[in-house]
C-alpha cells in the first residue's frame, strides 16, 4: 500500500485543447486519500473537463502525467479509470430509472462481464450493504422512478462504493437539492471521507464550499489558480480568485409597472410540466425566473417559444393572443430563445462559426437578388465574436470544434443579432466567464432600454439580483412568489428556494 502522505491522484503538466482553444493548461494538480477536496471555478473554466480527464473520457495533450498511487496511468479510457477507483456522478446520474434500486447499484459489477445469470439475492445483498456504509435506509427492491433527486443521488453514491470507488468526482450534486437534502448529503460525504475515500466535490454554492472542504482549488479561464487549506479562504477570497476581481452586485432593478404589457400569460398548463402559470413581462422590463432544477422553469420556456404545446391557458403579445404553432412561428411574432442545450436547439454544428452566429438574421441580410453578401455576413459575425469575447481559431472553422462555453456564446450572438420584441435567456452565462458575464448583462440592459421584453431564467439568484427588475421563484411547475431585488435581500431569496 502506498504511504498515507502519498497523494491518490496527481496530475502534472495536464492540458487539453479542442480545435485550437485550450481548455486546459498545464494543471498540476492532486487529490490525497480520504480527503474532502472542492474544485470552484465559473462556468466554462475547465472544471468539467478536468473531470473528464480524469475519468477517461477526454484523452490529454501529448506531455501530460496522471499518477494514481504514485503510478502513470496514460493512456485512460473509462474502464480504466473506473478499475482504478475513480467514479464520477454527473448532475445527470447516469441510472435507470426502470430498474430497481438494487439492480442500478450492482449494475457496474456485470459490465463487460459474460452473459451468464445474475443472482438477484447477491445483487440485493451488495445494495443492502452499501447502503449499511453510509447508514441510509432504502428499500432496495423500490423501483428508482420512484425515488426523489437526493435518493437517486445516494443510489449514485452506493453505486459507485459497490465499485469499490477510491475518488469520487461529484459534480454540482447539491443544484436540485432542499437545505434538508443538502445537510443529509454532506453528512454522507463525510462518511464516505471516514470510509478512506477521497471526494471531489464541484459546486457553486460557496457557502457548501468552504463548510464542507479541507483544500479549494481554484480554476480561472482553464488554468489552475490555486489550492488553499478551506480555512485560509472565505467566500469573498473564492470569488475574487474564480474572478480575478473583486465583484460587487448592485441592485439594478426599476419600477415598471407604468410601461406597457408586453408578455401576458393567463393560466398556462402543460400536464407534468407546469401548472396555472400567469405572469407578465412589460416591455423593457428584465424578469428573472429561478428556483431548484427540475421546477418547470425550462419546459414553459419551451412552450412561450412554441416547441411545445401548452393543454391549457393563452399567450398574449402585444395584446394579440398567439397561437405558437411552432418556433418559427414564435420568431415571426418576435420571440427568441436562447436555450442552455446548445447542441439540440441552439446550433447547427457542421456549419462555420460565421453562418450560426447569423443564422436568426439572414433573411434580414438578403439582398433584392435574395443573397447576401458574403463581406457582410461575416463583418456581423466577426462584430458579435468579438463583442462576446468567443474563443475561435477562425469564423470558417466548424462550430463543433470550439468548446462548450464558446459554442453557448455563439448561440447567444445568434439570437441577440435578431433583435427580438421578446428574449428568452435560459441560463445565459454558462460556460461564460464573469468578464464577459459583465459584457452579456450590458447587453440586457441596452436590450430592455429599447424596449425589449426579457425573461431571463438562471440557478443562480445573484445572477437575477444583479440584471432583473422582478424575479420569480418557480417550484414544483407553479410560480409560488415574487421578488423585487433591493425589497428583498439574495440570502432570503435563496433561503425560500431551498428551504
Amino acid at each position: 500500500m502506498p504511504a498515507a502522505s502519498t497523494p491518490y491522484l496527481r496530475l502534472a503538466g495536464i492540458s487539453k485543447s479542442f480545435g485550437g482553444v485550450k481548455a486546459l493548461s498545464d494543471i498540476d494538480w492532486d487529490v490525497r486519500p480520504g480527503e474532502i477536496h472542492c474544485l470552484v471555478g465559473e462556468n466554462g473554466c475547465g472544471k468539467s473537463t478536468l473531470i473528464k480527464t480524469v475519468a477517461g473520457v477526454h484523452a490529454p495533450d501529448p506531455g501530460g502525467v496522471v499518477l494514481i498511487d504514485g503510478e502513470p496511468v496514460l493512456p485512460l479510457n473509462p474502464a480504466k479509470a473506473r478499475a482504478l477507483g475513480v467514479q464520477v456522478i454527473f448532475q445527470d446520474l447516469a441510472l435507470f430509472p426502470n430498474l430497481s434500486v438494487a439492480e442500478n447499484i450492482a449494475i457496474e459489477r456485470h459490465l463487460n462481464r459474460p452473459a451468464v445469470p445474475v443472482s438477484q439475492a447477491r445483487m440485493r445483498a451488495l445494495a443492502l450493504a452499501t447502503l449499511q456504509r453510509l447508514d441510509f435506509p432504502l428499500d432496495p427492491d423500490k423501483a428508482l422512478s420512484e425515488l426523489s433527486v437526493s435518493e437517486r443521488q445516494i443510489v449514485a453514491i452506493c453505486r459507485g462504493l459497490a465499485a469499490k470507488a477510491r475518488l469520487i468526482f461529484m459534480d454540482e450534486p447539491t443544484a436540485s437539492l432542499t437545505r434538508a437534502e443538502v445537510r443529509r448529503l454532506l453528512s454522507i460525504v463525510q462518511k464516505l471521507k471516514a470510509d478512506g475515500i477521497a471526494v471531489v466535490f464541484v459546486s457553486h454554492r460557496l457557502e457548501e464550499v468552504v463548510e464542507i472542504a479541507e483544500r479549494v482549488t481554484v480554476f480561472r479561464d482553464g488554468r489552475k489558480v490555486g489550492t488553499w487549506p478551506a480555512a485560509e479562504v472565505d467566500q469573498a477570497r473564492i470569488i475574487s480568485l474564480m474572478t480575478g476581481m473583486d465583484i460587487f452586485h448592485g441592485v439594478v432593478a426599476r419600477d415598471m409597472t407604468k410601461a406597457p404589457p408586453l408578455l401576458e400569460v393567463e393560466g398556462l398548463s402543460r400536464a407534468g410540466e407546469y401548472r396555472d402559470i400567469n405572469l407578465t413581462i412589460r416591455a423593457g422590463e428584465v424578469v428573472g425566473l429561478t428556483g431548484l432544477l427540475g421546477a418547470g422553469r425550462t419546459e414553459l420556456a419551451l412552450s412561450l417559444f412554441g416547441m411545445t404545446r401548452p393543454d391549457s391557458g393563452r399567450i398574449k403579445l402585444d395584446g394579440q393572443v398567439l397561437n405558437l404553432t411552432s418556433n418559427r412561428a414564435a420568431l415571426k411574432a418576435g420571440i427568441a430563445y436562447v436555450s442552455e442545450d446548445r447542441l439540440s436547439l441552439g446550433l447547427v454544428l457542421r456549419q462555420s462559426i460565421a453562418a450560426n452566429a447569423v443564422l436568426a438574421v439572414i433573411d434580414r441580410m438578403k439582398n433584392g437578388l435574395g443573397l447576401v453578401g458574403e463581406g457582410r455576413r461575416r463583418a456581423l459575425a466577426d462584430d458579435w465574436v468579438k463583442r462576446l469575447a468567443i474563443k475561435i481559431p477562425g469564423l470558417d472553422k466548424p462550430v463543433q470544434t470550439l468548446s462548450g462555453g464558446n459554442q453557448q456564446r455563439v448561440v447567444l450572438a445568434k439570437w441577440l443579432a435578431a433583435k427580438p420584441r421578446l428574449l428568452i435567456l435560459d441560463s445565459p452565462t454558462v460556460g461564460v466567464d464573469i468578464k464577459n458575464k459583465k459584457g452579456i448583462y450590458d447587453i440586457v440592459a441596452a436590450l430592455a432600454r429599447e424596449g425589449v421584453g426579457i425573461l431571463l431564467i438562471s440557478d443562480e439568484v445573484i445572477e437575477t439580483f444583479a440584471t432583473c427588475d422582478r424575479v420569480l421563484h418557480m417550484r414544483q411547475g407553479r410560480i409560488v412568489g415574487e421578488a423585487v431585488p433591493g425589497q428583498v435581500s439574495e440570502q432570503a431569496l435563496e433561503a425560500e428556494i431551498y428551504a
